[in-house]
């Protein structure tokens, strides 16, 4: 589980930046890594979009879970 909240947090910084970047330079570097223009598809570039939007949903489904838990043992365990 650790492994899929690495990844699916690492998606959604990149679409974040991606979005970023789009709004302060008009520049889509998913687009760009696969050799488009700014507002071109693929099917690839489908499937990193869907992918980060996944992760998206991942982390906030995720994300009240894991608030206000402590790793540390709690004083009356010890």
């Amino acid at each position: 589980m650790r492994t899929l909240k690495v990844v699916t947090f690492t998606l959604v910084v990149v679409g974040a930046l991606n979005w970023g970047l789009v709004g302060l330079a008009r520049f889509d570097l998913v687009a760009a890594i696969f050799g488009l223009e700014f507002g071109e598809t693929s099917g690839v570039t489908a499937a990193v979009y869907l992918l980060v939007g996944a992760s998206a949903l991942f982390q906030a489904a995720t994300f009240t879970s894991t608030q206000g838990h402590s790793h540390t043992v709690p004083a009356a365990s010890r």
